[in-house]
């Protein structure tokens, strides 16, 4: 069997999926929070200001991203949620019981950023 299909079968079960999450996840946290708070800070502080709509634009760089990512994580939840029906993958069940929060958590700051930027504009 292929090593890279291999791969893939053996990240199906649980537990190893568990301890190799385990094993990565703190590494990729500590890569990805100093991305994040860059992108945050290049959005909300070094744009200048938009001729029309004044610094409330600059919303926009944090409404977007959390609109777009809400979507996909929906999307995968209903994908992760086909395959667990389909082919009885556990993994997938417990993937797409994850995505449900983190989907919840991009959506309420895309209501909210929303909210923010629309008051002054409308």
């Amino acid at each position: 069997m292929n090593p890279v299909i291999r791969w893939f079968h053996q990240m199906g079960s649980p537990p190893t999926f568990h301890r190799f999450a385990a094993r990565w996840s703190p590494w990729l946290l500590w890569a990805s929070l100093p991305l994040m708070l860059w992108g945050a800070w290049s959005g909300l502080f070094a744009v200048p200001a938009d001729y029309q709509q004044g610094d409330s634009y600059r919303i926009l760089f944090i409404h977007v991203p959390s609109a777009w990512m809400s979507l996909f994580i929906y999307g995968l939840m209903a994908v992760y949620a086909f395959i667990a029906l389909v082919w009885r993958i556990k993994l997938c069940e417990q993937l797409a019981m994850a995505c449900a929060p983190v989907g919840a958590g991009f959506t309420a700051i895309t209501l909210l950023t929303g909210s923010l930027w629309g008051k002054p504009m409308w």
